[in-house]
């Protein structure tokens, strides 16, 4: 089944006032890997973000972070996933909307998360296992970061 998201976003009019600029369901689909799809709702660059203009930010092309900005992405997982462990450059906040989900660190710890959790990942090794039955779907902010820094040693993006 395929990731079904409705994207509501809001901008300006001429003179001004508030409107709905994009009420659809997204057909901004990626999948790089079995067993996952993706859909970018939106990005951002620099800091403070302007929201001026009526440009679709959601169709700009990014990989998984967005240097100097941020990406809004929704991502579906189906049971037995293909893996991808990997670090990001960015802060990324994320809330497990429906299903469950195994966050693997590189340890090997593994933290089990449900609907309705949330993960706060700060630029850490890590891969998602969906061990079930059903699809997991994970809503993420990820904002630009500095690369970790531990003792003296940069800590790479990777994967």
């Amino acid at each position: 089944m395929a990731l079904r998201v409705r994207r509501v976003v809001t901008g300006h009019n001429s003179e001004g006032r508030a409107i709905v600029q994009i009420d659809e369901v997204s057909q901004n689909l990626r999948s790089a890997r079995p067993g996952a799809q993706a859909c970018v709702i939106w990005t951002s660059e620099g800091f403070p973000i302007d929201n001026t203009g009526a440009a679709d930010e959601g169709l700009r092309e990014t990989g998984t972070t967005h240097e100097n900005g941020t990406v809004f992405r929704i991502l579906e997982l189906q049971p037995g996933n293909t893996p991808r462990i990997h670090r990001t450059d960015s802060l990324d906040y994320a809330v497990i909307m429906k299903g469950e989900i195994d966050m693997e660190l590189e340890t090997g710890d593994i933290t089990h998360l449900k609907a309705g959790d949330v993960i706060v990942q700060r630029g850490t090794v890590h891969n998602w296992i969906n061990r079930g039955t059903e699809p997991c779907v994970i809503a993420f902010v990820l904002i630009a970061a500095k690369p970790v820094e531990v003792g003296g040693k940069v800590l790479p993006a990777f994967g």
